[in-house]
């Protein structure tokens, strides 16, 4: 839309709006967050806005767009109403935006410049181009933002190794340019500026040159002399260091080399040479070598070796001299003329140097006879006097023939052979002169490689002869690399870290080259998490060892030699995995329930806690302590045993909640805890406690028209045991009075009803002795209670009728139990019930079944309590001392339910 408002508002205002073309020129450092301000276009435009001076009159409302979202639109946000510019969240980088001479600036872009409009010569200028409109105000503002260079970039070396070559006679004050100077993409001071060298062994120094475009190239300046023969090379560091603040290097390895020069000439070191020729000398006979030293390298090194112009052409004719290797040799016959002194002046040549000077005295000694002649004919393998055995030769191996003769056919000759060895030389018949060299045993390369031998042959005049023969024994793959140790014992402790190192194997081979080469491979026995560096032996661990999963690893090893066929060793590695304290003491189970009987004696049995530490040693010690209830409660802590201090009457507390802490031997330590639940099984340990009448000496008026079967009083007792110890029975076990059959009471709910009509003879004191027992096991407990009623009328002189009740008694005990039938209240029961069931056990059982039996009474009567929690509560809350009204007190009977 913003594109069809323009091209149609501009054939009439193409004028206007070159005429209202405007720059603004900002400047901003590099790095910057997202919403630093760049600067306010209406401001700077000096526009009217919103609020200026002049709040009385209407202000336009501006509008500010950029033309176009090219690159420089992402660096800046704009505020289409204030006109305010500010860093987007695109953060500006300097050397990205504006790289190296970009060329022609590109609309809303970037581009280095260097004109005189910008701020400086390194300036990167962002490009925007912004419209304000409405039409009144409507002008293309070109916005130029220079971005300014800050130090975030360290300068670096294009190649990490500088290599630069100097020559040794290079004068003192000698520059080298070097070739690959540092880089820092930030500009001015930021720039890279200095050069060092962190050892310059005193030799050296760097200077740095700056050309007309700024760059700047380090050159190592010669400081001192150098000699390539004392040293050839000098390495260390070239350290870049930029302007910034802090300033931030850059560091590459420079390694000078001296290059050689022929500064050096060939030198003999003797002077004179003597040496002893027997005139009878076939030729060909080595005379002597001579040998000059050149210290400098390559063609600087070459020698040529030749005669003087002083010797003699007879001498020069008679002995040949190698020019390259400097041996003289004889060439041709001696005879009877031959002079018996020759001096040979010998020179030895360099390049561009003077030649160096040896004389060797050569005298002839004159031989009437000629030496016995030594002929070889190797068999074996043979090179320039050098015979190759193979160390797997068998015995008697053959190494060559040799003939034994006098060139003169004089004398007799014999030979012998000198030197040890496993070598002998015997003749070989049929034929005369004919001897052989073979083996004797076989040879062993690792026991000795070379054998230099003669064969001494000597005529009868005692002139001998030698022929030297070196036997050189060729390596074969015979040995197998053998383990420094055949068990290799390590250790480790638990929970290490991934590719931890073990040991590094090592393993010897006796053989050469290849075939004493030895690579280590796991055997098919080991895990997959131990790894085996095939070259170096190093023996690691991939993955995290558990003790507690796996304490013990054994497994093979190989070691491999190279040869062909490869040979191998074997050895055995044995990990043991120590252990850490990483794991807690854990308990058999999170709760624990014990049932003791109460009144359990003192220090006894109560239960044993069971917990475990899978760590070993003294990080698998446990020791168990009570958390809470420690003054009551005190724990084995080597069994475990849970025991009481006292004895407990469940009548005070019923259940105790232990909490056990169980810790380990470690450092640190490490605990658990598990919650412990005591409940206390009832034992009729109390008998029922009567609460009305609250006297024997109390009395209750009867007047004689009471109807039969009307309630009369009640016995009201309570026992503080549980269960069927709590089940209380009444009777009367004895009575007196006019008629004492007159009264009958409830076996359960204790309460006195008249069962016949009063006469006119009934009047009178009835005294009925009651019997509360419970049903306690094995033995119920019992309480008794006398209940006095005065049939009458009226009371007319109370002080006799307690002079009645002050008079013992005299009643016949009735031993009669009390029958009580259990009947249901709302749910029809089966004809067995509790009772039968707790007689037959009463029967049967010992005193080890106790226990057992109480812990089913008390079952039982949990399952009458959920329908009888009412019934039980009104016998608990009648109060010991407050008067009881009989008559408003309406009783329930109790129910009992099947066990």
């Amino acid at each position: 839309h913003l594109l069809l408002f323009l091209l149609f508002i501009g054939p009439f205002n193409c004028f206007a709006s070159y005429s209202r073309a405007t720059e603004l020129f900002y400047s901003l450092s590099e790095g910057l967050p997202a919403g630093v301000l760049i600067g306010s276009l209406a401001r700077d435009l000096r526009l009217p806005t919103a609020g200026g001076q002049h709040p009385a009159s209407p202000q336009p409302l501006l509008s500010f767009t950029l033309a176009s979202r090219g690159l420089g639109g992402q660096y800046v946000r704009l505020d289409n109403r204030s006109g305010e510019l500010h860093t987007s969240a695109v953060e500006i980088d300097r050397e990205a935006l504006c790289v190296e001479s970009s060329g022609a600036t590109v609309f809303g872009g970037a581009a280095a410049v260097s004109s005189s409009s910008s701020p400086s010569s390194e300036s990167c200028l962002l490009l925007l181009d912004v419209l304000v409109l409405p039409q009144e105000y409507f002008r293309l503002v070109k916005v130029k933002i220079a971005i300014r260079d800050i130090n975030d970039n360290a300068p670096r070396f294009p190649v990490p190794h500088i290599c630069l070559s100097v020559p040794e006679n290079a004068p003192v004050n000698t520059r080298l340019a070097i070739e690959h100077p540092a880089l820092d993409p930030d500009v001015g001071t930021n720039s890279v500026q200095t050069y060092r060298l962190q050892d310059n062994y005193g030799v050296f120094t760097l200077d740095v040159e700056e050309n007309e475009s700024g760059e700047r190239t380090p050159y190592l300046i010669v400081m001192g002399a150098l000699d390539r023969e004392t040293r050839d090379e000098y390495v260390t560091v070239i350290v870049a260091e930029d302007g910034g603040t802090p300033p931030l290097v850059g560091s590459a390895t420079l390694t000078i080399g001296i290059s050689d020069i022929n500064d050096n000439c060939p030198q003999f070191s003797d002077s004179q040479l003597n040496v002893t020729l027997y005139g009878n000398s076939s030729l060909g006979t080595h005379v002597v070598t001579v040998h000059a030293v050149d210290v400098d390298l390559g063609s600087n090194a070459q020698i040529t070796y030749s005669y003087s112009q002083k010797v003699p052409q007879p001498s020069r004719d008679l002995f040949h001299l190698d020019e390259s290797t400097g041996t003289i040799t004889l060439s041709s016959k001696v005879d009877g003329d031959t002079p018996r002194l020759h001096r040979l002046i010998i020179l030895g040549n360099g390049p561009g140097c003077i030649p160096a000077v040896i004389t060797v005295l050569v005298t002839i000694i004159k031989v009437m006879m000629r030496p016995p002649e030594v002929v070889p004919r190797f068999i074996a393998n043979e090179a320039e006097g050098v015979v190759y055995l193979k160390e797997l030769e068998p015995i008697n191996t053959p190494i060559a023939f040799f003939t034994i003769r006098d060139p003169d056919e004089k004398y007799n000759v014999n030979c012998y052979l000198d030197g040890d060895g496993p070598f002998r030389l015997s003749p070989y018949k049929p034929y005369n002169n004919e001897y052989l060299l073979e083996t004797t045993k076989p040879l062993d390369y690792e026991t000795q490689q070379l054998y230099e031998i003669s064969v001494v042959a000597w005529n009868s005049e005692g002139f001998h002869v030698n022929k030297i023969i070196k036997v050189q024994v060729l390596d074969e793959n015979d040995n197998s690399p053998v383990f420094s140790q055949l068990l290799i014992e390590l250790s480790i402790e638990e929970n290490n870290v991934p590719n931890a190192f073990l040991t590094k194997l090592y393993a010897t081979d006796a053989d050469s080259g290849e075939r004493g080469q030895v690579s280590y491979f796991l055997g098919p026995d080991a895990p997959s998490y131990f790894s085996l560096d095939k070259t170096t032996g190093v023996l690691t661990v991939s993955t995290q060892l558990d003790r507690e999963e796996k304490e013990k690893y054994r497994y093979t090893v190989k070691a491999v030699d190279s040869g062909f066929p490869p040979r191998e060793s074997i050895a055995t590695v044995a990990i043991t995995v120590l252990d850490k304290n990483d794991n807690s003491p854990r308990f058999i189970n999170k709760d624990f329930s014990f049932f003791v009987p109460e009144n359990f004696p003192g220090f006894g049995e109560i239960g044993v806690i069971s917990v475990t530490d899978a760590d070993a040693g003294q990080n698998g010690w446990v020791a168990l302590s009570v958390l809470n209830g420690s003054d009551i409660f005190v724990i084995d802590t080597g069994k475990g045993v849970l025991r009481a201090k006292v004895s407990l009457d469940r009548e005070q507390q019923s259940s105790y909640v232990l909490w056990i802490e169980a810790v380990d031997g470690g450092d640190p330590a490490l605990s658990s805890t598990a919650k412990i639940t005591i409940l206390l099984l009832d034992i009729n340990d109390n008998p029922p406690l009567v609460l009305f009448p609250q006297s024997n000496m109390s009395y209750l008026l009867v007047l004689p028209s009471t109807l039969p079967g009307s309630p009369i009083t009640e016995v009201y007792a309570v026992d503080k045991d549980t269960g069927m110890n709590a089940v209380i029975a009444y009777s009367i076990i004895g009575r007196r009075g006019p008629r004492p059959e007159s009264f009958r009471i409830d076996p359960k709910t204790g309460n006195i009803t008249l069962e016949e009509s009063l006469m006119q003879n009934d009047y009178g004191l009835y005294r009925l002795l009651v019997k509360v027992s419970d049903h306690g096991y094995p033995e119920p407990l019992h309480s008794t209670v006398m209940v006095n009623l005065f049939v009458n009328d009226t009371v007319s002189n109370e002080s006799y009728i307690e002079s009645l009740l002050r008079r013992e008694p005299d009643i016949s005990i009735e031993e009669k139990q009390p029958q009580i039938s259990i009947e249901p209240t709302h749910k029809k029961m089966e004809s067995a019930s509790c009772m039968p069931t707790l007689v037959a056990l009463s029967i049967i059982s010992l005193g080890s079944i106790a226990l057992v039996t109480g812990m089913g009474i008390y079952i039982c009567l949990r399952k009458g309590k959920k329908h009888h929690r009412a019934d039980e509560n009104l016998e608990v809350q009648i109060p010991l001392n407050g008067r009881i009204n009989l008559h408003m007190l309406e009783k329930k009977p109790v129910e009992i339910s099947n066990i």
